[in-house]
């Protein structure tokens, strides 16, 4: 988050772990602060933070320092590591058509934030590539969807387990968040009809379901973006839920090998 750190603190971090782990490393960047606002204010350089204007001189600025050479007067007389062999991948973050349309004009990777962003995906996408112009970073565009997603062995648990996310998603939407609650407790929580409408237009968890009606529509969504990565998160109450839904996922597209029946 762009907006919390002075570019050439992103760029010295991001070429240090650059330099331990070559080709491993991608620094992703946003515009928005990420944070309540007490905690941005806590945060950043300056107190209104980063206008539409300012943020793309950053961005530019972070990438002169990671070796861009399209500006070669930013960063000439700094450099993020005295003997770069290797730059990370940047990509630009965002939610909106905003950050779509600067990720393609920069030539730039883009990821979409699917999993809290109420926007098509798909017209996101058709924005970024068309707005999309070759850079020394990247020949083609190249395109990320994060989403949620939670699975279980019937769609009736997998509901019942989405239950806390729903909770919390409400509690940071009304501007009073709280620790998740358990299953149990945000199944017996009342929705009023404001909180059911604001869940309706933009659920906590965009998939949930069994592993197959899940990866369905997860593979609807690649299908429907032509993105090139996805990436999957999902609110639990529990660690093992998250990492029981993640895996079945991952199974189903054979991407881990499924376990072997016990012997016995």
């Amino acid at each position: 988050m762009l907006p919390n750190h002075a570019p050439f603190v992103v760029a010295e971090q991001f070429a240090l772990l650059e330099a331990l782990h070559p080709g491993r490393i991608d620094l992703g960047i946003g515009r928005a602060p990420g944070t309540d606002q007490m905690t941005a204010m806590a945060l950043r350089r300056q107190t209104d933070g980063l206008g539409v204007e300012e943020f793309p001189q950053h961005v530019l600025e972070v990438l002169a320092l990671l070796g861009d050479n399209r500006t070669p007067d930013r960063g000439m007389r700094l450099a993020a590591t005295p003997a770069a062999s290797s730059f990370p991948d940047v990509w630009l973050l965002g939610s909106s058509g905003y950050s779509a349309q600067l990720a393609g004009m920069l030539g730039l990777r883009y990821s979409y934030a699917h999993h809290f962003g109420n926007e098509d995906p798909a017209a996101v996408m058709r924005l970024y590539r068309s707005n999309f112009q070759p850079s020394p970073a990247l020949a083609e565009p190249y395109a990320m969807l994060a989403t949620s997603a939670l699975t279980a062995a019937t769609a009736e648990e997998a509901e019942y387990l989405a239950g806390p996310a729903r909770v919390m998603a409400l509690s940071l939407r009304s501007g009073r968040p709280a620790p998740i609650v358990p299953p149990q407790e945000a199944a017996e929580r009342t929705f009023t009809d404001q909180e059911q409408m604001m869940l309706d237009h933009l659920p906590a968890i965009k998939a949930v379901g069994t592993v197959q009606q899940v990866t369905a529509r997860l593979e609807e969504l690649v299908e429907l973006t032509g993105v090139q990565e996805l990436m999957i998160t999902g609110t639990t109450y529990d660690v093992d839920s998250r990492i029981d839904s993640l895996t079945s996922i991952a199974e189903v597209w054979g991407r881990v090998p499924a376990q072997a029946p016990a012997a016995g």
